[in-house]
């Protein structure tokens, strides 16, 4: 939640589109610390969404702790992940690859999320939280998670209530959620690609 006029969107969009600039420059590898910094901004995204994602949130925000953290020795996202097939942990449960994957289907469902807002009107958040929840992470979760996600459903807040504790309103709110789409997007496909490439696969 946004703090004493603090505006989280914007920070969240400038962090990306570094971070794309980085990635379609296509000159250095991306690094493992500012790639974590802009993940950790997306993390209050997550505890304005209520109770639906709070496992996600907590989920999210641990994974992105480990990757900080990681960043204090390994310098980059491909050196992290090469250092996990060396050591045949990448699958294993707590792994900085595994992490990694788990940060990016974050991003990726915030980006849905804020496609499905753009694109839709009314002060409902429901069908663009429920959409963007199954797209990203309903298939890697069990029956259990999936059921209370959608109980939780109902929590939302209010589209004007999810601008007001990001200090937006909807017309200042949507430059921020774009440049997001457009930049994550880069991103994200530049972490699939890293795992593609390793044949490592993203589906686990």
């Amino acid at each position: 939640m946004a703090n004493g006029g603090e505006k989280p969107l914007r920070k969240i969009s400038e962090a990306f589109n570094d971070l794309a600039t980085t990635v379609n420059s296509q000159e250095s590898d991306l690094q493992l610390a500012s790639f974590s910094h802009a993940c950790s901004l997306v993390s209050p995204l997550f505890g304005c969404l209520g109770i639906a994602f709070k496992f996600a949130e907590m989920d999210y925000v641990n994974k992105v702790n480990d990757l900080a953290e990681t960043s204090n020795s390994i310098m980059t996202l491909q050196a992290l992940i090469d250092q996990d097939i060396q050591a045949k942990t990448v699958r294993k449960q707590g792994s900085h690859t595994r992490n990694l994957l788990r940060v990016k289907r974050g991003l990726d469902m915030v980006k849905v999320l804020f496609e499905k807002i753009i694109a839709t009107e009314g002060d409902s958040l429901k069908n663009a939280a429920s959409d963007a929840y199954t797209q990203v992470f309903a298939p890697h979760h069990g029956w259990a998670i999936r059921k209370a996600v959608g109980a939780g459903m109902y929590a939302l807040p209010t589209r004007p209530q999810l601008m007001k504790k990001l200090n937006e309103d909807e017309n200042s709110a949507c430059v921020p959620m774009q440049s997001y789409i457009t930049s994550s997007t880069a991103v994200i496909g530049y972490v699939e690609k890293l795992f593609l490439s390793k044949e490592l696969g993203l589906d686990w």
